[in-house]
């Protein structure tokens, strides 16, 4: 269980737009994201929204690690991104493989503003 847990809300992402609605795109990048970072891509799933009018509206996607997970959400009316990456292990630190992936997914939407955490989890004491 011990892991670090990033989140981070990304405001007036200054990217391409289509990057925002691009479900096949997107499920491509953040699975070669993770393996390029050494993580182990169990599963993934991306889903592409449609508005009232049936226009492109956003994705939700989420990548499935043996390392726990990734999910990334897109709102490209307002420019906006949410990420959400746990990385854990019973018996090593990949607190680093999180941090610079972390970083490259942060770079590629190019936020204006971000707002962000970070948190230890699953610290157990091993008898």
């Amino acid at each position: 269980m011990n892991g670090l847990h990033l989140i981070a809300d990304l405001h007036d992402c200054r990217c391409d737009p289509s990057r925002l609605l691009d479900a096949p795109g997107l499920e491509i990048y953040c699975v070669d994201a993770c393996q390029h970072h050494g993580l182990t891509v169990v599963g993934r799933l991306f889903h592409a929204f449609r508005d009232a009018t049936g226009q492109a509206a956003g994705v939700t996607g989420t990548v499935v690690l043996a390392e726990s997970h990734l999910a990334i959400h897109t709102w490209p009316e307002i420019g906006a991104v949410t990420l959400d990456l746990y990385v854990c292990n019973f018996s090593g630190d990949n607190s680093g493989r999180a941090q610079t992936l972390f970083a490259e997914l942060l770079a590629r939407f190019e936020p204006a503003r971000i707002e962000r955490h970070a948190v230890s989890r699953g610290q157990l004491a091993i008898p």
